[in-house]
């Protein structure tokens, strides 16, 4: 029934992942396995200006103006999508466990939890789709308006955006063997800086080259097919341009790709990169390689071997009561 708490206090963890896989600029995502934003939310009878109240926001850096963080702009938009009015307030405590401007999906992570917490919290009114809805439109306010992060991390796996308006996502088969070397160099780059540098138009033959890159991609997940994925891992419009940006990664591709790697890429937005392996001696071996490379550059990086998230956004902890 609106308006009714099926639950007293709920935690929501969501994972991150990558964004414009390879060459699926926009439309193509993973969740990654390891590091993820959590939100907690819990009802309250304090009395307060705003529906929820951010107790912390999950970072120093991070706004307690719940109309700017992207976990409350999602829950709130919820709230508001549900239709329920409730005469209570909202607490709000996030744990930042995705690194900020990161290139990780940090944001898109955090807005996903914070929509299925208040979810849970109000009897699970919204289904999937409203729920994507909610975060993509919190991700629109503080990253852009883009799918390929937001609804990986909600759904899990890998993820072809089709189309935004109307929202249309399609859930893709993977190898399960597949592995992900993360390496994120000591740097930020904020997405609004990082899609500043996108071209406007591209040449047909670029154009050309890249969907069959996307095709190829999708089609070797699908199938298994290892080798076709290292040759569609291939990005003609977002990389050429972004490299410049990222001191190092230029080497640390060329290291990944030498110690074996199924292809290398930049991860969303920056600075993170990513390249694909077909076990973990082999991932760790790759990021070992990129790390030293970056190093030679004089770029401090932290790595880590992971799997894809099949699961996506979880319920760590629900308290009952009303």
């Amino acid at each position: 029934m609106p308006g009714i708490a099926h639950a007293r206090r709920v935690r929501v963890s969501a994972p991150g992942g990558i964004g414009n896989m390879g060459p699926g600029l926009d439309v193509l995502g993973c969740a990654i396995t390891g590091a993820a934003d959590t939100v907690e939310l819990e009802w309250s009878d304090e009395s307060y200006a705003t529906a929820i109240r951010i107790a912390d926001p999950g970072h120093p850096d991070l706004p307690t103006d719940p109309a700017r963080h992207a976990a409350s702009i999602a829950a709130l938009a919820v709230l508001d999508a549900s239709g329920s009015r409730p005469k209570r307030c909202l607490v709000m405590r996030a744990k930042k466990g995705l690194p900020l401007s990161g290139g990780q999906g940090g944001s898109a992570a955090s807005a996903v939890a914070g929509a299925v917490a208040m979810n849970a919290l109000l009897g699970a009114p919204l289904d999937e789709l409203a729920l994507l809805l909610a975060a993509l439109d919190a991700e629109s306010t503080v990253a852009g308006r883009h799918a390929d992060n937001v609804a990986p991390s909600l759904l899990g796996g890998v993820v072809l955006v089709r189309a935004l308006d109307p929202l249309d996502v399609v859930r893709l088969p993977f190898p399960r063997e597949l592995r992900v070397a993360l390496v994120q160099p000591m740097q930020r780059l904020r997405t609004a800086d990082s899609r500043a540098v996108l071209p406007s138009s591209v040449p047909r033959a670029v154009l050309v080259q890249q969907s069959a890159n996307v095709a190829a991609m999708v089609a070797a997940l699908a199938s298994g097919d290892l080798d076709l994925l290292r040759r569609a891992l291939d990005d003609r419009v977002a990389e050429p341009v972004r490299a410049p940006l990222l001191r190092g990664f230029t080497d640390a591709k060329a290291a990944a790709l030498a110690a074996g790697a199924l292809g290398c890429s930049i991860s969303g937005a920056g600075p993170t990169s990513f390249a694909f392996a077909s076990d973990d001696a082999s991932a760790a071996r790759i990021a070992l390689a990129m790390r030293g490379a970056y190093a030679a550059a004089g770029v401090d990086a932290e790595t880590r071997v992971a799997r894809i998230d099949d699961r996506g956004a979880r319920v760590e902890n629900e308290t009952a009561g009303t």
